[in-house]
């Protein structure tokens, strides 16, 4: 469905400017995800430290003419374009979605819990896509901004709608009530997830059930009304509130849950259903749905069949390495234009710079017709500039094979017909998309293009690194700006994937330690100005090649890149200069700043693009005293450097700790570390950091001994009763310590720790796992991440952090997720 921008001006009750009134499709509200400029409305968002107006240009230079604003001074530089006018383009937004919403009349179903409303969501979908057409919302869109995305993909061809709703403080659901409007609501549980901006676990279940103020029907765990049942009948005697449990009070008795090594039998209001999953939190996932179904009148049979063919739900798209230098991006799971666009991002985000590949399947349970769903799939193909499609299926072989020239396409008619053609040699330095739905079986694809390594693993969660990044720029003042520190290869998760997140998040500049990780950046796409922090001769002419811009810390440096510069005849190249002020390892004294200034004087070579220090201690409370006077001598220094000079440039001095620790200590920018990685090295618990980094290897064998017999090398280890121990492929050689073996380190194995017994050696190492009963040979072994955290075993080892971090092999496998 779509809107004139007239009546869209209209509907928001706003003044605008109207030079062509032209047909809105698409709404956008992150310049980076453009693909259909024509007929697309930009809502320029203002944020704690950007507003969506300054992307207006870039715009509008790749041909979007429509835009949402708050300030008119831009409808003045673009004539032929149609503004706009609204105090809260936010705002806006939700109410743009709220009209569209309420031209559709067929149920909605809105979901709202602490945790798996994305799981119940995709369930639902699988569970009643035969008996209806679903618009859902995509992934986990369940913000202020993600909801009227979602809502505005409603159409006349759905027959019912699944929308998911998160909040994170008060008054945010009354809104989100106001887009999707449910007619049956669905509430996942009431945990401790999310729970910051709430007084307590009443509040946020208030704010919660608001979704469900104009719903007929709301179905949800008996404990999670226990408190709150009083609430749902002050919101109206009309509301039917269904529960389930094991009370026999309960609409839905749940009588009996009976768990067997791959599934689990539930037996609820007399009937037997199976499901394919075990874990507490897929049960209760599967009786929220089970229930729905029941309520929707599905015979128990059709529920019975459909439960046992649930499959897990994959929250994240994945990357790795692949054969030929490629990388490869798993998203073999699903097929919908929504989730399209989403990987398409992705593969831009991690592929810049590279040939660009999808390997794409037929979408099934569509609702546009073939030859439209198929043209506006090549459009988006287009858009994201893809160098390739191979098509899979009878459909997209039908309707790809006009494609726009400048996409190479190959088609198959089915994924054995791939298979059985393949060749790794046609695959080749490339970023490869791998988008089917679960019939085609892509994971068969993924397989042949993979890296084949050993089965430990680095997982990489970007979510967290932009998470991460977003944290600490809420203590940041609006002007400064962020350099990102990628050094040793991004402290050990892969250069080239972070700074490829962190310039779509658009920080301001990247630092590495040397020239040769700059160069492989700019190789892989970077295009954001990266500092280079140990400079040397040898690297003058890779950093000029590769516009890197080198840190100045000594005369000698000063003088061998000026005489370089000179032979190449270039001018004002910027460099960054380092003032010593305490740590004693690089940089000029305050008291050169004289005869440093008149050597900048003396040449045209340079231009000074920062001035910057390192804090010697800022994490530390009793070093404060310190790192004040470090700050007094840096500021003083750097302000006379700027008056002899005669020019401006940026200064800054904190570090992730510093960041939250020494706010005054701001200035220009600010350089963030190892917090960006989810470690915060100022102890402070005052950001909501996450985890970036999870180290996993799996079990090889599993050894019965009995007591007194010895593990490992030079029987350190011996054990003092009948014991279960457990060899795990991981060893010093991808960066496990040896300090932590023989019973000093430990590993999470099926929810519980482990300890490390014996000599850790070249390959692998063994734990005790006589109090872990059910443990078998491959299972997952977490060395470290969310469950048991890299200071924890930093502290075992007698270490910090970042030596952990860096020092993981780079033999190990790096696996790189978005959720």
């Amino acid at each position: 469905m779509s809107y004139l921008f007239s009546h869209i001006a209209s509907v928001l009750d706003a003044e605008s400017r109207i030079s062509n009134d032209i047909t809105i499709e698409h709404l956008l509200t992150d310049s980076r995800k453009l693909y259909a400029p024509a007929n697309s409305l930009f809502f320029a968002l203002k944020g704690p430290r950007r507003d969506g107006q300054q992307f207006i240009v870039d715009l509008y230079t790749k041909g979007v003419k429509n835009f949402v604003v708050t300030d008119k001074i831009y409808a003045d530089r673009f004539p032929d374009a149609n503004f706009i006018f609204v105090d809260d383009a936010q705002m806006a937004l939700q109410q743009l979605a709220a009209y569209h919403r309420r031209q559709f009349h067929y149920p909605v179903i809105g979901i709202t819990g602490s945790n798996g409303k994305t799981i119940v969501k995709e369930w639902l979908y699988q569970l009643l896509h035969q008996d209806y057409n679903i618009v859902r919302s995509p992934k986990s869109y369940n913000s202020q901004i993600g909801v009227p995305l979602s809502v505005w993909q409603m159409n006349e061809h759905h027959t019912l709608g699944i929308f998911e709703a998160g909040i994170s403080e008060q008054g945010e659901m009354l809104r989100l009530e106001k887009i999707i409007q449910p007619t049956f609501g669905i509430l996942t549980n009431i945990g401790e997830a999310h729970s910051e901006g709430f007084v307590d676990a009443g509040h946020k279940f208030r704010e919660k059930i608001a979704l469900f103020r104009n719903c007929k029907t709301i179905i949800g765990r008996d404990i999670d009304f226990e408190t709150g049942r009083e609430t749902v009948e002050m919101m109206g005697n009309d509301i039917e509130l269904l529960t389930w449990g094991p009370a026999g009070s309960n609409d839905f008795v749940v009588s009996d849950i009976s768990k067997e090594e791959r599934k689990t039998i539930i037996r609820l209001q007399g009937q037997h259903f199976e499901i394919p999953f075990t874990d507490d939190a897929s049960i209760e996932n599967a009786i929220t749905c089970c229930c729905v179904l029941l309520h929707l009148k599905i015979s128990a049979e059709t529920i019975r069949n459909r439960m046992m063919k649930l499959h897990a739900v994959n929250m994240r798209l994945e990357m790795k390495k692949g054969i030929n230098h490629c990388i490869i991006i798993n998203d073999s799971y699903s097929t919908d234009l929504s989730s399209l666009e989403i990987a398409l991002n992705f593969l831009d985000q991690q592929g810049a710079g590279t040939k660009k590949t999808v390997i794409l399947s037929d979408f099934l349970q569509s609702n546009i017709p073939d030859e439209e769903l198929y043209s506006l799939i090549a459009d988006s193909l287009k858009s994201h500039h893809i160098s390739r499609l191979v098509g899979i299926g009878e459909k997209i072989s039908r309707y790809a094979s006009g494609m726009d020239r400048q996409i190479q396409v190959e088609l198959f008619e089915s994924t054995d017909s791939f298979l059985k053609q393949f060749r790794s040699s046609r695959f080749r330095e490339e970023a490869i998309l791998v988008k089917g739905a679960r019939f085609f079986s892509f994971e068969q694809i993924v397989s042949l293009l993979e890296q084949k390594v050993h089965q430990t693993v680095l997982e990489i969660n970007l979510n967290a690194i932009a998470h991460n990044l977003k944290e600490y720029q809420k203590l940041l003042k609006p002007f400064t700006k962020v350099m990102a520190m990628v050094k040793a290869f991004a402290y050990g998760s892969g250069g080239a994937e972070i700074a490829g997140v962190l310039q779509f998040h658009k920080v301001d500049y990247l630092g590495v330690a040397y020239a040769d990780e700059g160069v492989e950046l700019r190789r892989s796409g970077i295009t954001i100005p990266i500092m280079v922090m140990n400079p040397d001769e040898n690297a003058f002419e890779s950093i000029i090649e590769n516009n890197l811009e080198p840190e100045i810390y000594s005369f000698d440096l000063l003088k061998s890149f000026d005489k370089f510069l000179q032979q190449e005849g270039m001018e004002h190249y910027p460099v960054h200069i380092e003032i010593e002020t305490g740590m004693n390892r690089l940089g000029f004294t305050a008291e050169e700043m004289d005869e440093l200034a008149d050597h900048l004087l003396s040449t045209s070579s340079f231009r000074v693009q920062s001035v910057f220090s390192h804090l010697t201690a800022s994490e530390e409370k009793e070093q404060d005293s310190f790192t004040l006077n470090q700050f007094k001598l840096f500021d003083e220094a750097s302000k006379k450097l700027q008056r002899r000079i005669g020019y401006s440039f940026l200064s800054h001095i904190s570090n992730s700790a510093a960041v939250i620790r020494h706010p005054q200590l701001q200035l220009d920018m600010v350089r963030l570390g190892i917090g960006l990685y989810g470690v915060d090295s100022a102890g402070s618990n005052k950001l909501q950091l996450q985890t970036v980094a999870t180290l996993k290897s799996t079990v090889a064998q599993i050894k019965h001994l009995k007591k007194g017999e010895s593990v490992s090398y030079n029987r350190r280890g011996v054990v003092e009763r009948d014991s279960v121990i457990a060899t795990v492929r991981l060893g010093y050689a991808d960066g496990y310590p040896r300090r932590l073996g023989n019973g000093v380190g430990k590993v999470w194995v099926n929810g519980k720790l482990a300890t490390v017994i014996g000599t850790v050696c070249m390959d692998m190492f063994m734990i005790d796992v006589t109090d872990i009963p059910g443990l078998n040979e491959g299972d997952n072994v977490i060395i470290f991440g969310k469950e048991l955290s890299v200071q924890q075993v930093a502290e075992w080892a007698g270490t910090i952090p970042y030596e952990i971090m860096t020092g993981v092999s780079q033999r190990v496998k790096r696996v790189y997720f978005e959720e």
